[in-house]
């Protein structure tokens, strides 16, 4: 299977910006990558062949690289993205207990999208958002301080289409496929809606200032 004349003419525009970027062409792949999963959903057969046409690349240097990073999807992923922290802080916190209560609600397991396409579940590593445990991120976008119920409503309200919007970032969760496109380098104009830091993260500095500490320690 091909993308047929229009999408291909697009990708190619598209792709031709993004190599512009580097001075050595395949210095692009994981953009390319991001940028067939925002067309496909997943990086597909396709779009492997794709990306290594456009960098002069095998088949299987691209499959390389693009199944080492967990970003990188090989099979249709859902429209959202939803990964429960279940490393050693956030695990402490309840993020077991949130993963196991929204795996059975959902009716899916690690790395399982629902039947109808919305919620792909996966467990995740440390997001650096230890401040905020237990956090569950839709789409790479942070939800702080979740419990089993409020990570279940946030589940429930994508699947129904509601506007979502997480703790820090922008009004509302974008869907896999636009993340995607901005990641491969597009902006999509919603920058300004980033919150920035909050009070958890800038407490331990705040105590810094109040003692006098310096940078350096001084």
């Amino acid at each position: 299977m091909t993308y047929d004349d229009k999408t291909l003419a697009r990708l190619a525009d598209d792709a031709a910006a993004i190599i512009s970027r580097y001075p050595v062409p395949r210095s692009a792949l994981l953009p390319l990558l991001h940028l067939v999963q925002a067309e496909d959903g997943f990086v597909s057969p396709q779009g492997i062949a794709f990306c290594a046409d456009q960098l002069d690349l095998t088949a299987a240097e691209v499959s390389a690289v693009a199944t080492f990073y967990t970003q990188f999807k090989r099979r249709p992923n859902g429209e959202y993205q939803v990964g429960v922290c279940t490393n050693t802080l956030c695990a402490i916190m309840g993020g077991d207990e949130i993963y196991r209560e929204v795996s059975e609600h959902l009716g899916v397991g690690h790395d399982e999208t629902t039947p109808d396409g919305k919620v792909t579940l996966e467990r995740l590593e440390c997001n650096a958002a230890c401040d905020y445990a237990p956090v569950m991120m839709v789409n790479w976008e942070f939800f702080d301080n979740q419990t089993p119920a409020s990570a279940k409503q946030v589940v429930d309200d994508l699947r129904a289409g509601k506007d979502v919007a997480p703790s820090r970032g922008p009004a509302k969760v974008c869907t896999f496929k636009e993340v995607s496109r901005v990641l491969a380098g597009f902006e999509d104009g919603r920058a300004h809606e980033d919150q920035g830091m909050g009070e958890p993260t800038l407490a331990g500095l705040n105590v810094a200032k109040d003692q006098g500490w310096k940078e350096g320690g001084k």
